[in-house]
């Protein structure tokens, strides 16, 4: 066993041993009634959520060379596996826990100490406590997942392991709590984000930007670099995403009700109206509409509708969707190719530029109407909201991209971030895994 196995081994045990010594201690009751349609409809919501790290793996493998599909696929699903285990630990505690001067949760909940069958009514009064502990997992995972997207194809996987784990304990822990955690500065400052615009795709797709710009560009960038491999896979892919991002929008209003319920709705029409608007870009600027442009505009959609999901209506999504089509189209087509740097899968220009969008949209078209218990934005006769939200958006941003681009130092530093230009000729699949996405029959 070579010294990076030997890492991920002491690795493993710490994490055991730490499993074993908080586990096994009695659940606190916080009080509460439990509503069974709530807590149903929060568990399948947990599950869609959870269906939609495998749908990006499609989507992300579908759009690589052959070479490197199963890295793909390898660095989606080590996601699941070893961010839930830093979530039970010690990430739910940071994210969620008694509040430290609105920066951070305490430890109280370390090895989810406290965390039990009873609702916590500070989160969410009508579910188990750990409902919404796994509902919250599920964001954590997938998260980091997004960030792949920029790197594809170049970085060593224990290399990733090791990034991802301090990206999610030190970026995205600490923002989710800023922003949805009582306490929260960000929270009390008056942000909305219902779903994860700003603790998701922005925190994301900043920190994508910065491992572009870390890493380098692919061999043969941009001229050599042969189209997406398997453009049926993507489309599944984004199929996928779609369908779990009704859990992702509709389960953040925490119960089966009206808001849910809106949620579902304008994550739909959004969805739609960005989709078709991208393929009508395509066939205006590039003279065919594409079924790539078309699934991308549809992410880009539900990217930006995420954090306005619960505060505005209908016609209002159908605006949103197409401002995130035009905005993040403009961004890949132009902005990208003139600075040259090498977002492999545009994780950057779809989900940080889309998320951007999406938080200042819901400072525009943000309504009491639609939820009491969120704001009206400019458009309701509030320009305060925007303001808000820009503070949100810059403070997240600037935060994500420097510490990111400490720990991609330090990472390097450690193992060495990058593969050799040998192995990325030969491909992720078997330099990193010793293993091949397809069987290929002479």
């Amino acid at each position: 066993m070579g010294k990076t196995g030997k890492f991920f081994l002491f690795l493993l045990i710490q994490i055991f041993l730490a499993a074993n010594f908080f586990g096994g201690i009695a659940f606190a009751a916080d009080g509460g009634t439990i509503d069974k349609g709530d807590t149903a409809w929060m568990l399948m919501s947990a599950s869609l959520v959870l269906f939609m790290t495998p749908g990006l793996a499609f989507f992300y493998g579908g759009l690589v060379r052959k070479k490197n599909i199963l890295s793909i696929l390898m660095q989606c699903f080590s996601m699941i596996c070893l961010i839930t285990l830093q979530w039970v630990i010690f990430g739910y505690s940071l994210s969620f826990g008694p509040d430290i001067k609105g920066l951070i949760g305490s430890l109280s909940w370390l090895g989810l100490k406290g965390v039990g069958h009873m609702p916590n009514s500070d989160y969410a009064a009508t579910i188990p406590h750990q409902t919404f502990m796994i509902y919250q997992a599920m964001f954590a995972i997938i998260t980091p997942a997004l960030i792949l997207g920029a790197f594809a194809e170049r970085m060593k996987f224990p290399a990733f392991c090791l990034f991802s784990i301090l990206w999610a304990t030190l970026v995205y822990d600490p923002v989710c709590h800023w922003v949805w955690a009582v306490g929260g500065f960000l929270r009390n400052a008056g942000a909305l984000d219902f779903a994860g615009g700003t603790v998701v795709h922005i925190n994301a797709g900043v920190a994508a930007f910065a491992a572009a710009l870390f890493l380098g560009k692919r061999q043969g960038y941009p001229h050599s670099i042969s189209p997406p491999h398997n453009l049926p896979f993507a489309v599944l892919g984004a199929g996928m995403l779609w369908f779990g991002w009704f859990g992702f929008n509709g389960g953040s209003a925490l119960g089966a009700n009206g808001v849910a319920a809106n949620a579902f709705t304008v994550t739909h029409i959004a969805a739609a109206a960005a989709g078709f608007t991208w393929a009508v870009l395509d066939w205006k600027f590039n003279a065919h509409p594409t079924m790539l442009g078309m699934i991308t505009g549809a992410v880009a959609g539900l990217v930006a509708i995420t954090p306005a999901s619960g505060f505005v209506g209908a016609i209002d999504a159908i605006w949103i969707g197409i401002g995130v089509s035009v905005i993040c189209y403009f961004f890949v087509a132009v902005i990208k190719p003139k600075f040259g740097y090498d977002d492999s899968l545009d994780a950057f220009g779809v989900h940080g530029i889309g998320g951007i969008w999406g938080a200042l949209a819901t400072g525009l078209w943000a309504s009491k109407a639609v939820n009491p218990a969120g704001a009206d934005g400019l458009f309701y006769g509030n320009p305060a909201l925007v303001w808000i939200q820009l503070k949100a958006v810059v403070v997240t941003a600037v935060y994500s991209f420097v510490v990111s681009l400490i720990l991609l130092k330090a990472v390097d530093l450690v193992f060495g971030l990058r593969v050799s230009a040998q192995d990325e000729k030969i491909g992720l699949d078997l330099t990193q895994h010793r293993e091949a996405g397809y069987t290929l029959l002479e």
